[in-house]
C-alpha cells in the first residue's frame, strides 16, 4: 500500500454553533467581534471578511472540500474547528454546551467522509474544569482529541484571569489526555499584544508565531512534559518563534534558577512534541527539522485560508 498524504492542520466553520452562541449569549458575542476587530484593525478585518466569503464553501461544504483535497492530492485531513470558534466569554455552563455542540458538529462532518477526514473537537480553556468532560465527549463521538488556544482568558469575580498552559488547574485535563493518548493540538486565537497589532495583518502575522512559542515554553518550562511524558502534542504554525530561538531557552535554563522548573534543557523538549510544516519559509523549515527531528514535523497547510499552503 502507498504512503498516504495526511493534512493536519485543516479548518471547518460551524455556522448552527454560532447560531446557538449567539443565542445564548448575544452580548459576549458581539463584544468578542468588537475586540477582534480592534485587535486585527479595519483594514486587515475587510480583508479577512472578503477571504471568508470566497473560501466558504471550503470551509462549510463537504464535496468542496473532498475535491479540494483530490485536487491537492491530500488523502486524509485532520479537521479542527476554526479557532474562532472558542468563544472564550461564555460562562462556566454555556462553554460545556457549546463545547459539545462543536465535537458533535465536526463528529457529523467526518462521520460522512470517515475514509477522508479525522476530527477535533474542542475543551475550553478558560474554563480548567470543564476541560476532562470536553476531552471525553470529543473522545466517545470518535473524535481522535482537541483543539486549544495559545491560553485562556477565564472570568473570575468581574475580572479576566488568564489560564496559561502552564496553570495548575490544567494537570487533570494532561493526565486524561494522556491516559487516552489524545491528540492535543495548540492553535492560537487572538493575541494578548491586541492593539499593537492592529496594522499590517500583524494581528496574523507576528500573533500566531508569537502565542505559539509563549504557549509552548509555559508547557514546557513548567515540566508538564515531564509529569505526562506521553501526551500526544501537535503545535500548529511550525512552533511559531520558540525552534529557531530555542538556544535562548536552554542557556537560560543553565544561568537562571527560575528558568529550570524543567528537567532537562528546553531543546530536549522539541523531541516529544510535534510541529505542522507551515513555516512559510524552507530555512526554517529545516531548522524546525533539525531541531525537533523529521519524524517530528507532519504537513499542515491550513486549509483553506489564505495562510494556506497547497500541497500541489
Amino acid at each position: 500500500m502507498s504512503a498516504r498524504t495526511v493534512d493536519v492542520h485543516a479548518h471547518a466553520l460551524l455556522p448552527a454553533v454560532e447560531a446557538l452562541v449567539a443565542e445564548l449569549d448575544p452580548d459576549g458575542l458581539a463584544t468578542a467581534k468588537a475586540l477582534d476587530g480592534r485587535r486585527n484593525g479595519a483594514e486587515s478585518s475587510e480583508e479577512s471578511g472578503r477571504m471568508i466569503k470566497q473560501r466558504w464553501q471550503l470551509l462549510t461544504d463537504l464535496p468542496t472540500r473532498l475535491s479540494a483535497m483530490d485536487s491537492t492530492f491530500v488523502d486524509l485531513q485532520v479537521v479542527s474547528p476554526s479557532p474562532s470558534h472558542y468563544y472564550s466569554f461564555l460562562d462556566d455552563a454555556n462553554a460545556a454546551e457549546v463545547a459539545r455542540a462543536i465535537n458533535g458538529a465536526i463528529a457529523h462532518l467526518v462521520a460522512q467522509a470517515p475514509d477522508r477526514l479525522v476530527g477535533l473537537g474542542v475543551a475550553p480553556l478558560q474554563h480548567p474544569g470543564r476541560m476532562v468532560d470536553a476531552l471525553g465527549d470529543a473522545l466517545e463521538r470518535g473524535l481522535i482529541g482537541v483543539e486549544i488556544g495559545s491560553y485562556g482568558q477565564s472570568p473570575t469575580g468581574g475580572q479576566a484571569h488568564t489560564v496559561e498552559l502552564s496553570d495548575p488547574a490544567l494537570e487533570p485535563f494532561w493526565a486524561a489526555a494522556e491516559a487516552a493518548r489524545a491528540v492535543i493540538f495548540v492553535h492560537p486565537f487572538g493575541c494578548s499584544l491586541d492593539e499593537r497589532l492592529d496594522r499590517f495583518y500583524l494581528a496574523n502575522t507576528v500573533s500566531q508565531p508569537a502565542e505559539n512559542a509563549v504557549a509552548l515554553s509555559h508547557l514546557i518550562f513548567s515540566g508538564v512534559l515531564d509529569r505526562y511524558p506521553d501526551l500526544v502534542v501537535i503545535a500548529a504554525h511550525g512552533g511559531g518563534y520558540l525552534p529557531t530561538a530555542i538556544g535562548r531557552s536552554d542557556h537560560a535554563w543553565r544561568v537562571r534558577p527560575e528558568a529550570r522548573r524543567c528537567a532537562h534543557p528546553p531543546s530536549t523538549y522539541l523531541k516529544r512534541l510535534w510541529f505542522d510544516s507551515l513555516t512559510h519559509d524552507a530555512g526554517q523549515l529545516r531548522e524546525l527539522v533539525r531541531v525537533a527531528g523529521a519524524d517530528r514535523v507532519l504537513l499542515g497547510s491550513d486549509f483553506p485560508f489564505d495562510r494556506a499552503l497547497t500541497t500541489r
